[in-house]
Parts: structure tokens; sequence; C-alpha cells
């Protein structure tokens, strides 16, 4: 509300309060007079009993109180930015309990503006911080108050400190360490002292916080000056305040202690794992431990069984996917690929399957590196190469243990790949994960591996290929327009996207005003059929797969993308950060 002015002559002549009420039209003279005598019932100023009963307009009783103190109303807009010069060195609990605002400095003359004009000892308090020399106007009280908060907690989240204290106020009780069964005072053995103390809660408000925002990673590493926490929300890394730079190696050495690691060892990188009970929920923490210049870097992946799939069903493929990826893993033997860069989901996938085909019937046994989620009724090993448990020789010993259907972590080398692929043409189920940019550079990827044509023909059964994307907030996203020239420069037909629309990224609370909540993945699934099989007993390279896979109703991972962003799922820009160049 802008407030009107009351001109000079109007605001010389007042001798009391009630007449400048009157005058403004704030009550009229039957309804002033009622308010006068309970004031006097109530033995309060006029003034303060108005306010106190919220009897009046709050800009209405500023333009009166105005008037009659002679100054300027003044309303304040909700974007209001304060100057922190003009503070003059006062904190904003200063400003706050004197329920003033310093708006502006000129000529030495410094313009404040008061929500209580009849606060005698506050004005007083003010010209003396501002050095004797003030012109005041008035201004609503809760405009004023308004934004002092809003600067106070600006401050705050700008002050590590006072950010990691608020951070830290959590109860011991919401996290648990889980230590199977070893005996819990030893883990907190050599963390016991008073000094101590708050490094415990430090790393148990980390903890807590990172399961609240439903964190996959926790990154706590060591700069010159400073420490710096970060979590990886959506895929995305968010910077948090951080504990001070002198308790970084206290906070190291706590999570050391956890992972039952050796706390004295700053030299060489490490390698563990906890539970924690926290949130409501049972979770395992992998921890990597890296000694940089300024100290040792800590990454903590949150793996939390809650956000596995049950099974294929649950991952939200299309239709053309499904179907193969069920066919593929019904086959009694063969090999299945998942293709994708680090942190794409394959290993979610491949559990995925696993969900699917694990009954009390079958025997399935894994060999990962390192073991990512425990899983009933699975026969899980842990990769260690420095205890000579490479791929290779654990997949060897595996292949007697009578296996049904086997998973190998990540085929790295040719001699995994070897014992893999003859272990799908001897009758096993083989499921593993590879590093290429798409499911028909499976193909080529094993040829280097040192795979003959006839043998990967008789053995693959499907390829895959995926990213993950960060999907809309449904609370926030808004129609948007199609960029044409986005389309362009990806080499996207415009044409499906004609009389579609489409969303963008908007902002609110549920998704920390980022736009984009959860995420899903994008899918490129190329089944092996007769036709493909025999182009790749020949030797074939990816491009002519690729266009006969094509003709048979595969779907790149370009368009997977595109079909998300005309369903409403994604943007075109965060569908363009994952396969903008595939």
């Amino acid at each position: 509300m802008t407030l009107t002015r009351v001109n000079k002559t109007q605001r010389t002549h007042f001798g009391s309060f009630a007449e400048a009420l009157l005058q403004c039209k704030v009550l009229d003279a039957e309804q002033l007079k009622t308010v006068v005598e309970q004031a006097a019932e109530a033995k309060l100023p006029l003034e303060r009993f108005l306010l106190g009963k919220n009897l009046v307009d709050p800009a209405a009783f500023t333009l009166a109180a105005a008037a009659y103190f002679d100054m300027s109303p003044i309303s304040l807009p909700d974007n209001f930015i304060v100057n922190p010069d003009l503070l003059g060195g006062k904190s904003l609990e200063f400003w706050t309990k004197a329920k003033a605002l310093p708006l502006a400095k000129l000529a030495g003359r410094m313009t404040v503006a008061f929500a209580d004009p009849f606060d005698l000892p506050a004005h007083e308090e003010v010209s003396r911080a501002a050095g004797g020399r003030i012109w005041a106007c008035v201004a609503p009280e809760r405009q004023i108050l308004d934004i002092l908060k809003r600067l106070k907690t600006q401050q705050d989240a700008n002050n590590p400190a006072l950010a990691m204290e608020a951070v830290m106020k959590v109860d011991d009780a919401e996290m648990e360490l889980m230590t199977d069964g070893k005996d819990d005072g030893a883990i907190d053995a050599s963390l016991t002292s008073e000094e101590d103390a708050p490094v415990i809660r430090m790393v148990n408000s980390i903890m807590v916080e990172a399961l609240k925002t439903k964190a996959s990673d926790i990154h706590f590493e060591a700069l010159e000056k400073s420490s710096r926490l970060r979590y990886r929300i959506d895929g995305e890394l968010v910077e948090r305040p951080a504990p001070p730079k002198s308790l970084h190696n206290a906070v190291v050495s706590r999570l050391k202690i956890m992972s039952a690691l050796d706390i004295a060892e700053r030299r060489k990188p490490q390698d563990g794992r906890f539970k924690i009970k926290a949130v409501g929920k049972e979770v395992d923490v992998r921890v990597s431990i890296l000694p940089t210049v300024h100290g040792e870097k800590v990454v903590m992946r949150i793996l939390d069984k809650a956000n596995l799939a049950p099974g294929l069903a649950s991952l939200g493929l299309d239709e053309y996917a499904y179907k193969a990826m069920k066919f593929a893993i019904d086959q009694p033997h063969g090999i299945i690929l998942v293709t994708g860069p680090t942190g794409s989901g394959k290993t979610t996938t491949l559990y995925s399957c696993l969900q699917d085909l694990n009954t009390p019937n079958v025997n399935i046994v894994t060999a990962e590196d390192p073991v990512e989620y425990e899983l009933a009724g699975v026969n899980q090993c842990h990769v260690n190469n420095a205890q000579g448990l490479t791929f290779a020789g654990i997949l060897r010993s595996v292949l007697r243990q009578d296996p049904d259907i086997v998973l190998v972590g990540e085929i790295r080398d040719g001699e995994t790949a070897d014992i893999a692929v003859k272990a799908a043409l001897t009758g096993h189920l083989v499921l593993s994960t590879l590093h290429t940019n798409d499911a028909c550079g499976v193909v080529a990827r094993l040829f280097d591996m040192g795979i003959q044509p006839f043998m990967l023909a008789s053995s693959l059964i499907l390829a895959q290929a995926q990213r993950l994307f960060r999907k809309l907030c449904p609370f926030c996203k808004k129609p948007v327009e199609i960029n044409a020239e986005l389309l362009e420069a990806n080499k996207v037909d415009p044409a499906p996207f004609e009389g579609v629309q489409i969303f963008g990224p908007g902002g609110c609370p549920k998704c920390r005003n980022t736009g984009y909540k959860g995420r899903g993945a994008f899918m490129e699934v190329l089944p092996v059929t007769p036709k493909l099989r025999a182009i790749i007993e020949k030797g074939g390279n990816a491009e002519v797969l690729k266009a006969l896979a094509l003709e048979e109703g595969m779907v790149t991972l370009k368009e997977a993308g595109m079909r998300k962003v005309r369903a409403g799922i994604t943007s075109l820009e965060a569908a363009f950060e994952v396969t903008g160049g595939e």
C-alpha cells in the first residue's frame, strides 16, 4: 500500500494524536470517542491501545503518526534491500529492538524509518548510532520487521559457523550406528571426551541431513583455508555449511572409526563402509578416503535398499524396452550387458533384474567391486584385488558353484570378458556392465577385448545403454515454449513437437527451488534378433547394427529422452544434458 502524504498545513496544528486520527480519517468521531474511553479504562496511551488491540489498519496508523509528528510516511517494498554499511556497526538485534531501519545516507545525514515514532528512547539510541544526524520517517511496523528478519536469515546463511550450528541441532537419538553385533563401546573408544562430543554430533547431523534431502553421495573435502561439504542430490552437487577447518581431521577420524579404518594412516587411500539407522531407515554407507594436498577428502555413497526397484516393471520402461528386457532375463543362458557412464544406474537396473529372477529354485552368485546392496537369497562375492580376488578369479570359482545365474559387476578386461562369454555359452545366464556410449557399441568393445565374432553372436541376448535424467518437480513445473534453436543444435526433428505442450522447471520449497525432483532413466534397448546375430557373426560394425536395429524398432537414447519431454516428465534442457552428444 502506498501511503498518502498529508500536506504541510494539515500537519502542524494537531494538539493530540486523537486529532490526527480523526483528521486522517483513520477513525470517525464516534469510533474515536469509544477507543479513547477504552484506552483510559485500560490505563494505556491511545497509540499503544490501538496497536495492541489491532483496531486500525497499520498503514492508516502510520499515516496518522507521521502527520502528528510532522514526519514523512513511507511504504517499503517487499524486495527492499538494506545496505549493510548503513547499519553503523550495530547488530540487527539493535535495529529490531528499536523497530527502525536505515534507508539511505546523503551529505552525512541518514534517513531512518521508524515503526513507532512514540518511542523517543529508541530515537535517541538510533540518533547516537548515526552520529547525531538523522532524518526520520515513519513506516509500517510489519514491513520493517520483515525486512530485518530477511536480512538476518541471509546473514546466517552466509555464516558457515552459525549455519553449521543450526544444522547440528540434531538429537543423538535420531541416528544410530549399526555395528553388526560388535561392542558398541569400541566404536566410540577414541571419541569419548567432552571435546570430541561435538564432532560426533556434527557427523550425525551430516548423515541425518543427507538422508532427509535424499542425497546419493556426501563429499567432505579439505581446501586450503576451509573445509567444504557437498551433497549430490538428483545428480547435482549442492554445497552445505561445513564444519570449520580446525575440526576437519577430527571429523575424518570419526568417519574412519565408524568404517573400521586406520585413523593413523593419512598417506594412503582407504575404503570402508558402515551401517546407520536414521530417519526411519537402515542404510549402508560406502566410504572412500583420498589424501589430497590440503588434507583427506571423504566421499560417502549412501546405499538405501528402499530405492531399489522391486522388479523390471517398476523401472518405468516403455513397452518395447520392457518386453525386450523381460524376454532376455527369461532365457536359460546367454549374456545381458548394460552400458553407460559411472553413476547412470547400471547396477540398479541389474539388481532389478535379479529381484525378478531371485526364486528358491535358482542359484544366483555375484562378483562385485564392491557389493553395493545386500540381497537376501543371493550369494554375493566382493572383489579384492589386493588379496588376488579379481573379477576373473572369482568368476572361475563361481562357475564351480553350480550357478544358474551369474552377475559380474563389470567387464573390465579381456580375461573377464572371455570367461563371461564362455559361461554364457555353457548354460549360464550372465548379467554384467560395460562402458560404451550406446547399446550397439557393446559389440565393437567386446571385439576389441578379443572375443571372437561367432562366440559373441552365439551368447549375446541383449545390450542396453542408459542415462539418468532429472525429473521435473510435479508441484511447480510450468508450460514453456518449444526452443526450436535448441532442437536444431541437437539435430532433433521438430515435427513430433508440433501441437505438443512441453514443460520446464519452476521452483518451489518441495524441490528446493531447483524445479527438479527425483531422477529417472532413458534406456536404449537392443535385443539381438536373428538378423542382428548374423551381422555380428560376420564382424559387422556398430553403424550397420544400429541402422538395422532402428528398422526393427529400437528407440535411441535421444529419442527416449524426447518422448519423456513430450510426456511432460522432464525438460528439453535436462534431456539434452545427458543425451546431447548421443
